[in-house]
């Protein structure tokens, strides 16, 4: 049985998020801060006034490298890395202070707008600020009502106000990953295999990284070895989806289905199974070379095979059997 562990223990170090990166993201998002808070009290000043909390998977330790694209930009190619944060805007106080959805976006984009020489995206969850080397934040905007102590509500473009709370799914996370770190490489090896396949093919959508979160949390197997726990945890994800194709958010909005409007579950599912295949085979192999070689047909060429030993596990030599001649003396 191959075993495949140190090959993504170094996995995990090649594709989690770069402290220059991180540091590049918190510069970006610092001054995003400023832009929005300085734009309050210039333009709004009788408003309530927005705080901020970072959120998702830079709270949560799975923030991974993304491949490099490469597009074209003006007749050049342009190198460009797609990696993210989210930065929560946050107005505290009277519901009667309230304002609209739109009014919200609206003076959030009107904030960081200039910011990069690309003009922000309003969407329907957030304001999104892009970068020319291709990072980006995303701001949603949530009011808590402080009368009654609830969670925050999102402002969302088509659905209004709803029920959202991105620090208590981080909460919910952490508690369980504080058990078992494995889980949070786990996350990271299936965030990675995610991107690969995207790269691989742009004509469809693997699963966001939130949806990843939730089916590995509920499928995970843990295991004394990375490979082991991943097979496991890949078989019962299958299982599992096969039997009902769901994710349910386990934090507010509880039990929100967050794979309803995905469209693409066939294309999921047989890149699931395949996946769960080779690992199979995998596990089976003698040669820990070419164990690695079927994990890295998922994963890429990020999955280094360099260190994998090209021989069979568990086979000994032995010294070759003396010849004795006919013309041998006898003792």
């Amino acid at each position: 049985m191959a075993n495949c562990h140190q090959q993504f223990l170094d996995f995990n170090s090649t594709i989690s998020l770069t402290g220059d990166r991180k540091k590049k993201l918190k510069k970006s998002r610092t001054k995003l801060r400023n832009r929005v808070r300085d734009d309050f009290k210039e333009n709004h000043k009788d408003e309530i006034k927005p705080k901020f909390a970072s959120q998702g998977s830079s709270e949560m330790k799975t923030s991974v490298n993304p491949i490099v694209r490469v597009i074209d930009e003006d007749g050049e190619e342009k190198s460009i890395t797609k990696y993210d944060t989210d930065d929560g805007i946050y107005f505290i106080g009277n519901l009667d202070d309230r304002k609209s959805v739109q009014t919200y976006h609206n003076w959030v984009w009107d904030a960081v707008d200039g910011h990069t020489s690309i003009p922000p995206i309003d969407k329907n969850t957030c304001v999104r600020t892009l970068f020319s080397d291709g990072h980006h934040i995303d701001q949603p905007i949530y009011f808590i009502d402080e009368a009654n102590n609830a969670h925050p509500k999102l402002a969302h473009k088509k659905r209004g106000w709803i029920e959202s709370d991105p620090r208590e799914f981080a909460d919910w996370f952490n508690e369980k990953a504080s058990k078992d770190e494995q889980l949070r490489r786990l996350v990271k090896y299936l965030k990675g295999w995610c991107d690969y396949q995207n790269y691989s093919d742009d004509s469809k959508k693997m699963p966001t990284g939130f949806v990843i979160t939730i089916w590995t949390v509920n499928n995970f197997s843990a295991d004394e070895r990375d490979d082991l726990a991943l097979r496991n945890t890949l078989e019962n994800m299958y299982d599992t989806l096969t039997n009902e194709f769901e994710c349910l958010r386990p934090t507010t909005p509880k039990d929100e289905d967050v794979v309803e409007n995905y469209s693409y579950e066939d294309y999921y599912m047989t890149k699931l199974k395949a996946f769960l295949e080779s690992a199979k085979q995998a596990i089976n192999e003698k040669n820990p070379k070419n164990a690695c070689y079927k994990w890295q047909k998922h994963l890429g060429s990020r999955f280094s095979c360099a260190t994998a030993k090209d021989e069979d596990e568990g086979a000994n030599s032995y010294a070759a059997p003396a010849i004795v001649t006919s013309n041998a003396k006898s003792a």
